[in-house]
């Protein structure tokens, strides 16, 4: 089983950056895909990012193309969403998530495993 930690969430104000963290447990890392969702108040969880497992290939949703860079380094067992341009409406507590044997992987259900979640607030 795959355990899985986010940091990095915090307070930043509009047109900041902030890089959240994901730390995983586990021997078979390297062969999940991984994905990052945000859920804010009262909204659905929404798909953000996903990277296949060995890095080459990934995946924005359209809302943060151009400003989210997602990454990883299997040899840390770590991924990363590196967050630029932030907007107020990127407010959400972000989830990172662990996919095995599918791709694309864009939807809450394609996804065996989940993180606690680490909050982020951008501020007007």
């Amino acid at each position: 089983q795959v355990q899985l930690v986010e940091s990095g969430g915090g307070l930043v104000q509009a047109g900041g950056s902030l890089r959240l963290s994901c730390a995983a447990s586990g021997r078979t890392f390297s062969s999940y895909a991984m994905g990052w969702f945000r859920q804010a108040p009262g909204k659905e969880r929404e798909f953000v990012a996903a990277i296949r497992s060995s890095g080459a290939i990934r995946y924005d949703a359209k809302s943060v193309k151009g400003r989210f860079t997602i990454s990883r380094e299997n040899a840390k067992n770590t991924v990363y969403l590196q967050m630029n341009s932030l907007k107020p409406e990127d407010t959400a507590v972000y989830y990172c998530a662990a996919a095995g044997f599918r791709w694309p992987v864009t939807e809450v259900n394609d996804y065996d495993y989940w993180g606690q979640g680490t909050q982020v607030t951008v501020s007007s």
